[in-house]
């Protein structure tokens, strides 16, 4: 028997039955779906780590003071003072993957202006701050070299904190805000981010020379933290290496002492996150994978109920010359139909609600090919699995005892 009279002879018993079929099909369909959305969840939400990741500035390292044990008591790193602007003489000088890098200092505040005041943040920063972080200005212009130097009272605003400060002002420019008790000109407008993948408000920010945070805000000489660019994605490794070398000669630190900083890259983050979220996703598609076993299981049990019912038919088929791999072969075609039909509905409802899910609540959704393709595979490997033995049984049937079946 051909395969072509198989399929024909299995889809007649199949719409003999519809809705057995179809109830038969509906454990792998759910199964299916549940595959390619819990999948499409996971990947999308990988993807969006590392994108938004990657708009902090793919390539930058942060370098900021290492903690420090006291009396047995292990100091916060916020609180040291072992980096300077000499370190960052320093780094630039041994360091040739580096091609910008800016000192950090920042303290949190009220900003006021006029009647209106909001809690916020204030970033002491140079030049080329806005390259490493990439940032833009989209109203006005970034402070200078000379605004450095004389420690001005300038600074550029966030969108969170013109909207609180200035909601019904077309435009900041020239206007002035006090942070504490110190005035600040505005001068520059920074170009919308929106939330990072910690959840914190990117907008929500002041900008301002760091000599002027330094000296007229926070009163100190050291800097809290330092970040820098990498030439390239390629060389964050080799310029944190360059970092690290030149900081511990910097500190006159020796060979088996400990680093009194830390050098992190974002390709760190990226890399733990995406670890992380590897394994949710691998959790989701296994919990879902769970629900195409449960059908894989239905299918078997209503192929039993198919065999029983059918057990006179097959005894009159097998009398009239039908052999066992005939009956084997209908039946476990049967199952076959039954599943890819299942998952390639399945593939379609999975798409569906993905794309749902994605336009409707806004979740980062990404549906890929390995899925869709895994999850097929799965499917048809399932009907063979769980048809078989249904269909070895009814091909090992008796003729004259299934004749002879009430």
């Amino acid at each position: 028997m051909n395969i072509f009279n198989l399929a024909r002879i299995a889809l007649k018993a199949m719409f003999r039955n519809k809705m057995r079929t179809f109830l038969t099909m509906l454990g792998i369909i759910i199964g299916v779906t549940s595959v390619i959305t819990m999948l499409a969840i996971g990947q999308g939400s990988k993807q969006s780590i590392q994108e938004q990741i990657s708009s902090m500035g793919a390539n930058m390292l942060m370098i900021r003071p290492g903690s420090e044990e006291r009396g047995g008591v292990r100091i916060d790193p916020s609180s040291m003072k072992t980096l300077d602007m000499k370190d960052i003489e320093i780094i630039k000088k041994y360091s040739s993957h580096i091609s910008a890098i800016s000192p950090v200092v920042k303290t949190s505040g009220q900003a006021i202006a006029g009647s209106n005041n909001w809690p916020t943040m204030i970033q002491g920063v140079n030049t080329e701050f806005l390259d490493i972080r990439k940032m833009e200005v989209v109203d006005g212009v970034m402070f200078n070299d000379y605004h450095i130097k004389s420690a001005s009272k300038v600074c550029l605003l966030g969108q969170t904190v013109i909207d609180e400060l200035f909601p019904d002002k077309e435009t900041v420019i020239g206007e002035t805000i006090r942070f504490g008790k110190i005035p600040l000109k505005v001068i520059g407008v920074l170009a919308e981010k929106g939330e990072n993948s910690f959840g914190q408000d990117q907008d929500d920010i002041i900008l301002a020379p760091y000599t002027t945070v330094q000296k007229r805000i926070m009163a100190i000489t050291h800097i809290q933290d330092i970040y820098a660019s990498a030439s390239s994605e390629a060389d964050s490794e080799a310029a944190e290496e360059e970092i690290t070398t030149a900081l511990r000669v910097s500190h006159d630190i020796g060979e088996d002492e400990e680093d009194d900083f830390a050098v992190r890259s974002q390709q760190e983050l990226i890399t733990t996150f995406s670890s992380t979220s590897e394994m949710l996703t691998i959790l989701l598609g296994a919990i879902a994978g769970i629900s195409l076993l449960v059908g894989g299981i239905g299918i078997m049990n209503i192929m039993f109920v198919s065999v029983t019912e059918r057990t006179r038919e097959i005894g009159l088929r097998m009398a009239i010359g039908g052999r066992g791999i005939d009956i084997l072969s209908q039946f476990l075609m049967e199952a076959i139909i039954v599943s890819v039909g299942g998952g390639l509905l399945g593939i379609f409802l999975g798409l569906g609600v993905s794309y749902g899910i994605g336009n409707f609540l806004n979740w980062p959704i990404l549906v890929t090919e390995q899925s869709i393709i895994l999850s097929f595979l799965v499917c048809a490997v399932v009907g063979i699995f769980f048809g078989w033995y249904p269909a070895r049984k009814a091909a090992g049937l008796d003729p004259i005892d299934a004749l002879r079946y009430e």
